[in-house]
């Protein structure tokens, strides 16, 4: 009798904690984030993937094979058809050491069939049941794979999960039990997700791919299933495009894993003397070192942020970089200074500090000339940062030359809206300042591929 008693109690405590994610649920949209991985164009296995939401905060980690992020996405249409409420939920716990339970909601009575497949396609279980409207559960116990498929089918609507398998069950069966359910009247509202890892359209992710001591990082903002791809080459020319042309001048490119850059200070617009503003007219105007513009030929142009931006606040930005490139935001530059640190990966948190940060990400970077005694770095990845100086100021100036570097990013200080971000390389330090300034100083360009 008492086994019987905790059976029901433990049935119970399964339904109301399906019952609280229904209520919590959406319309069971669902976007799946795939991610595979390539050295140059060549097949690499991944170890791990680290999902962090930029905008909400909050992070999952993925685990070779499972290689697969659902998002279950937040908030019903009330003019959606009952049909669309048709959901299987993520099972718990997930993942498993030998069983867990997977639950789902039908809005009327009908047949579901089910089936369940491991990662190669083969069927592990397979059948159908007639089921009143509400909530019903299945124990699922796994057998040796590491990887399986749940699907259910409802009045013709497909929903899926992944269930993901951690230690070994050796010459163990795979079955599928069910255990019941709940008619019971839930009203469907709520603007959270049913996971742990909380996403809206519109967030920003940031993705960061492992594979053995390497990582790759990445940065969107997904409206849909997609499929991203890690890339694992480094210092060589971007992937299919060695060179850009633009404004009739030939840029080369650098692949420094998932990031491709312009190899080259960006070099574009009519040169101004620095006593002169740079306007909203329709022109890109540039300014050269000492207001030469054999020197632009050297360190590339000088823009005020305005002017870079080509006077949008909008983010990402084109601005003055050619077609199919903008101008790097502040996390981007974040994914760059973690891919080539040899102490701190990307998306630790140092990186969101400002000042001198990192350990050798800036000496990395730094070009062997164009710096003074002491100041030169190691252009290991080819990204060739020159001691370019800068202008600007309330009375215009130019200063730094051989010892100062200075890149703009798009993005503005939430703080003050009258500063920006950008990243400062000095002869003296194998750091990188992460620091914001106004919009009088004229700093450098480079350019990221979209």
């Amino acid at each position: 009798m008492a086994v019987t008693l905790n059976s029901r109690a433990m049935k119970k405590s399964i339904l109301v904690a399906v019952l609280f994610a229904l209520m919590m649920s959406v319309s069971g949209q669902t976007i799946d984030l795939t991610f595979t991985a390539v050295d140059n164009e060549h097949y690499v296995q991944l170890d791990s993937i680290k999902v962090m939401n930029r905008t909400q905060g909050g992070d999952t980690v993925l685990f070779w094979p499972d290689t697969v992020l659902s998002l279950y996405i937040v908030g019903i249409d009330e003019t959606q058809g009952k049909e669309s409420l048709f959901q299987v939920f993520q099972n718990y716990p997930n993942p498993v050491v030998d069983q867990t339970t997977i639950s789902f909601y039908i809005p009327s009575k009908d047949q579901v069939d089910f089936i369940v497949t491991d990662m190669l396609g083969r069927v592990i279980e397979k059948g159908y049941r007639v089921l009143d409207k509400g909530i019903h559960s299945y124990r699922f116990t796994l057998g040796e794979g590491n990887l399986y498929f749940f699907t259910a089918d409802w009045h013709g609507i497909s929903s899926s999960i992944k269930i993901l398998q951690i230690g070994s069950n050796s010459g163990g069966q795979a079955s599928l039990e069910y255990l019941g359910g709940d008619a019971s009247t839930v009203e469907m509202k709520g603007v959270v997700s049913i996971q742990s890892f909380n996403f809206n359209i519109g967030d920003e992710l940031f993705y960061i791919g492992y594979t053995g001591t390497l990582q790759s990082g990445m940065l969107d903002a997904p409206e849909e299933s997609q499929t991203y791809t890690f890339q694992f080459a480094t210092n060589i020319p971007c992937i299919g495009i060695p060179t850009v042309e633009y404004e009739g001048q030939v840029y080369n490119t650098i692949q420094i894993f998932s990031q491709c850059w312009l190899k080259e200070n960006l070099n574009v617009g009519e040169r101004i003397n620095g006593e002169e503003a740079q306007t909203d007219n329709g022109i890109i105007e540039k300014y050269c070192y000492n207001d030469l513009e054999d020197n632009c030929g050297i360190f590339g142009g000088f823009y005020r942020w305005n002017e870079m931006m080509q006077y949008t606040l909008e983010e990402p930005a084109q601005g003055i970089c050619p077609p199919g490139w903008h101008i790097p935001s502040d996390d981007e530059w974040k994914i760059l200074e973690g891919s080539v640190d040899s102490e701190y990966g990307i998306g630790h948190s140092i990186w969101e500090e400002s000042g001198f940060r990192g350990y050798d990400a800036g000496v990395n970077l730094k070009s062997a000339d164009y710096w003074v005694s002491g100041g030169a770095g190691l252009n290991a990845f080819g990204f060739r940062a020159l001691g370019a100086g800068y202008g600007g100021g309330y009375s215009f100036g130019w200063a730094g030359l051989g010892s100062w570097c200075v890149f703009w990013a798009s993005t503005r200080n939430p703080l003050n809206p009258n500063k920006f971000w950008d990243r400062v390389f000095v002869d003296y330090s194998s750091e990188i300042v992460r620091s914001t300034n106004q919009d009088i100083w004229a700093y450098n360009v480079r350019c990221l591929k979209d």
